[in-house]
């Protein structure tokens, strides 16, 4: 738990999922300056006098250490063969406001919690509270999802409350809501559930879910959201991920672990 700006801030977890080693970066290397012969790895010697079959590709991925990398990489900046390894990170928990920022400017893969296919249970939520229920079952039902890097329940409840006036305030501009926000073949569990909001809510999470629901309704909320991500950097855009996000002028994310 961190406390930013008077702000209590829930830490996501990170974990790494790959780690490609550095011994193909050293191949990458030593084919640019012929130089195989120099290396401390036998198995990259080797390749000076044959092509690599699966076992010596084994042991290249398993390659810890190599000489010439420290001095290209870190003396002589030759940051290119970097690219060449690579590392992936599963991260939970970690808010869209750090999405963007891992978007702005720095090359890597991401596959992120999609906004489009995974918002049901908030429309859900909302839908019940207008047959039977009312804001404060919204809130309610919306605080137990625990969907904000925030922890403090106060200010959850401000986010929650601005979700639903948004919601209630689109619900009376479109002409058929619930087309947009329930599949078709869950909206007859409205009239059976009509005044029943629990009921009515344990109905729609259990029934099939609005493809893409989220289409209509990613303007609801914040970057206070969480979501989860997969993160694969080669090591020269890993590299300059940490100089930039070092600066001074950066968006201060403490809470982004």
């Amino acid at each position: 738990m961190e406390n930013v700006y008077g702000i209590q801030y829930s830490k996501p977890e990170v974990v790494l999922l790959q780690d490609t080693g550095i011994g193909v970066a050293e191949a990458a290397a030593r084919t640019c300056y012929d130089s195989f012969e120099n290396s401390e790895n036998e198995v990259i010697k080797n390749i000076e006098y044959t092509m690599p079959d699966d076992a010596m590709s084994d042991s290249i991925n398993e390659i810890e250490d190599s000489n010439l990398l420290d001095d290209l990489a870190w003396t002589y900046f030759h940051h290119s063969i970097l690219e060449h390894a690579n590392l992936s990170f599963l991260v939970r928990g970690t808010s869209r406001g750090v999405l963007q920022e891992h978007a702005r400017h720095r090359i890597q893969a991401i596959s992120v919690r999609s906004t489009r296919y995974t918002m049901s249970s908030i429309i859900n939520a909302f839908v019940a509270s207008n047959h039977g229920g009312d804001k404060e079952f919204f809130i309610q039902k919306v605080l137990g999802f625990d969907m904000f890097v925030t922890i403090d329940e106060g200010y959850n409840r401000v986010e929650i409350g601005a979700i639903y006036d948004k919601l209630a305030y689109q619900k009376n501009i479109v002409e058929d809501f619930h087309s947009i926000a329930v599949a078709k073949s869950s909206l007859p569990l409205l009239e059976e559930h009509e005044g029943n909001a629990e009921s009515l809510f344990a109905a729609l999470q259990a029934g099939k879910k609005k493809r893409n629901v989220g289409d209509a309704f990613k303007h609801i909320i914040s970057d206070n959201v969480k979501v989860d991500m997969v993160v694969t950097f080669n090591l020269r855009s890993l590299k300059n991920y940490f100089t930039l996000r070092d600066s001074g002028a950066a968006f201060f994310f403490k809470y982004a672990g």
